[in-house]
Order: C-alpha cells, then sequence, then structure tokens
C-alpha cells in the first residue's frame, strides 16, 4: 500500500507467491490477489483503495484500466466529502456564533427563543431569533434566510447584525425593516430573506409589529384562545429598494404569549401555509398555560420527531407579565405606523418623531 501511495501507480499481485517475492514475511491474510489502488486527488495522494480477492486472480489490460478509473472516482468523492465537512464546520461556527447563546432577562416580559436544522443537507440554514432590550422597549425578531449552505448562513449574520445597528440606534420599527432591505440590496444579494419585528413596551403592554414578507405571528390570550394576528406586510428583504412596511400595533393584556416563528415550523408535505399556520395556532392554545420554556419545546415536539424536515425552524415566544398592570387587548391595525386604537394607555412617542405630527402615537 505504502509503494502504491508513495508511487501513484496502481499495484497488482496475482498471487501470494508474487506478494511474498516482493515483500518477504509480510502478512498475507485469508486472500489470494490484491489490488491496490491509490488515491489522487487535485494531484495529491488523499488514501489507498485495497480490494483483495480470495481465489486466484488475474487482472488483464482491460480490468487494470477500469480498476484505476474506480480509485480516481473513490478519491474524488473523498475529496468531496472533506470539502464538504469543511464547509459544514465553518457554516455551523459561523450559525452558532451568530445565534444568541441566552436570551436576556427583562421586566415585565418572559421570553425563549429555540433553534431546529434541518435533517437535509448541511444541517444549517438562515433562521435566526434575536432579542434586544432599548431603554424602555424590547425588540423581539425572527428571520429566514433562503438556502441551507455557507451563503445562507453568512447572509443571516448581515441581516442580523444589521438589524441590532438599526433598532440600538433608536429607529421606529418600519424604519429598521425598511433599512435592513435597502442594505441587504446594497450588499447585492442572491438570496431573499423574510423577518418578523415586534418591538413591545412592556409598561403599557404596547407592540408594534412589522413584517417584511414573513409568517404572521400568533397571539394567545390568558383564556387559552389563540389568534392569527393579521398584521398588514411589506415584500420579503432583497427585492424593492422602496418598499413600504406597515406597522401594526396593538395591546396585551398580562399573560398573553406572542409568538414568532419560521415557516420550517408550519410546513408539511401535500399541505398550504394556511393549513399549517392553523395548527400551530391550534397547538399553541392547547398547549400553553404552564412553563414557556416547555410551551416552546412542546411547539417543536412533532418538528424533532420527523426525521424527513427540509427547512430549519427558529421559533421566539414571549409572554407579557407586568408585576400587576391591567390593560386593555385590541386587534385593530393602527391608523398610521406607531398608533394603537381604543388604547387605555398612551404608546411612548419613537425617537425623531415630532410631538403632534400624523405619525405621533400621542396626538
Amino acid at each position: 500500500m505504502t509503494d502504491a501511495l508513495a508511487s501513484g501507480a496502481p499495484l497488482f499481485v496475482e498471487s501470494r507467491r508474487q506478494l511474498l517475492d516482493a515483500y518477504p514475511g509480510i502478512p498475507v491474510g485469508k486472500s489470494s490477489s490484491w489490488a491496490f489502488l491509490p488515491l489522487i486527488a487535485a494531484n495529491r495522494p488523499v488514501g489507498v483503495c485495497m480490494l483483495g480477492f480470495d481465489d486466484v486472480h488475474r487482472f488483464p489490460e482491460e480490468e487494470r484500466g477500469l480498476l484505476t478509473a474506480l480509485g480516481g472516482l473513490i478519491a474524488q468523492a473523498l475529496e468531496r466529502a472533506k470539502l464538504y465537512d469543511a464547509e459544514f464546520a465553518l457554516a455551523r461556527g459561523l450559525q452558532d456564533a451568530l445565534l444568541p447563546h441566552r436570551l436576556p432577562t427583562l421586566p415585565g416580559l418572559r421570553v425563549t427563543g429555540r433553534y431546529l436544522p434541518g435533517t437535509r443537507g448541511m444541517d444549517i440554514g438562515g433562521d435566526w431569533y434575536d432579542v434586544i432590550p432599548t431603554g424602555d422597549e424590547v425588540s423581539l425578531i425572527v428571520g429566514d434566510v433562503e438556502g441551507h449552505n455557507v451563503a445562507a448562513a453568512a447572509a443571516m449574520g448581515q441581516l442580523r447584525s444589521a438589524m441590532r445597528a438599526f433598532v440600538t440606534a433608536g429607529h421606529r420599527p418600519s424604519d429598521v425593516v425598511a433599512s435592513t432591505n435597502r442594505l441587504h440590496l446594497d450588499l447585492d444579494p442572491t438570496l431573499l430573506a423574510s423577518c418578523c419585528y415586534a418591538c413591545f413596551h412592556p409598561r403599557s403592554g404596547v407592540v408594534r409589529i412589522v413584517r417584511a414578507g414573513h409568517c404572521p405571528p400568533l397571539l394567545r390570550l390568558p383564556d387559552g384562545h389563540a389568534e392569527t394576528l393579521d398584521a398588514p406586510g411589506g415584500p420579503v428583504l432583497g427585492v424593492e429598494t422602496a418598499a413600504y412596511y406597515p406597522e401594526f400595533a396593538l395591546r396585551l393584556v398580562p399573560g398573553s404569549i406572542l409568538a414568532l416563528y419560521t415557516d420550517g415550523l408550519i410546513e408539511r408535505r401535500g399541505t398550504d401555509i394556511g393549513s399549517g399556520i392553523d395548527r400551530l395556532r391550534a397547538s399553541l392554545a392547547r398547549r400553553g398555560g404552564g412553563r414557556l420554556e416547555d410551551l416552546a419545546d412542546g411547539l417543536l415536539q412533532d418538528a424533532r420527531e420527523s426525521a424527513d424536515r427540509a427547512d430549519d425552524i427558529a421559533l421566539l415566544l414571549s409572554e407579557y407579565a407586568p408585576p400587576s398592570k391591567r390593560a386593555v387587548w385590541t386587534d385593530r391595525q393602527a391608523d398610521h405606523p406607531g398608533q394603537v386604537r381604543d388604547a387605555a394607555v398612551t404608546c411612548p412617542r419613537s425617537s425623531g418623531t415630532p410631538p403632534g405630527s400624523r405619525t405621533d402615537p400621542t396626538s
């Protein structure tokens, strides 16, 4: 084997005598003939393939050529496997580094997140979730970049970092998503992305939601009733520079649970997205009422048990748990971004919005 690897040429041994004459004292085992095929990929050896035959075997010229070609194919397959493993390790490391390792502890709000890779391909993807405290508000984000490879994981990292930057800079929710969309276009994207962004004010219970081609959020009320929030949305990220992303505002009652998720959680072969959302809504209503961590695990139970899940999954659950305040919940769409109808308390004004303007929630 060493000679075949060093010379780069196949070695064919047709009998035990021939082997012992060339290599005295070598153990021959139970085989009677051997073919030692060097595995050469990209002009460098990656291994040796040894074929043993129980009976004495002659290797005519045609068969030698066939076995030599077989060695070349095996070498290419091994090289591709090594490259795949290296790419997988890079992408998985990138994804693990960019997903939150732990979520912040927040007054008035309990949060928990889950990420579940797909069971096909590289076992990675572009789904993500994030929780960003900013002053009196908390930003809750779930996003999905198409694809399941290094490019998807890298694009996910760019978008997550961009949204964090725009959020911490004090932009209102609609501007955060619009700015992220423009940045994604400036980076010349080859992959489209969607996201759902909820800006929550724990003291008032007001949450403002912006969707960019993403699944609608779900809301579970304390009485166990679960609703699909019909929040209007804009196009996916990376399509239109001047895309408009409207805000949808509502006020939660204490004990309400807001669920943001990616489409991997609702997709099922042979059914449409609407049916998947309805199943998730029913599961949210049925399983809620206990610990938020248990609810997240329960919502992912079917997905975890599936051996043929093409897409990855991100899930972010938020439970409104103020110390001792009551609030009125309304599911009506805001007249303009940041404004809440029939609200008993006012929504805090976003920075940069002049008092008395049309988008000022206190006007």
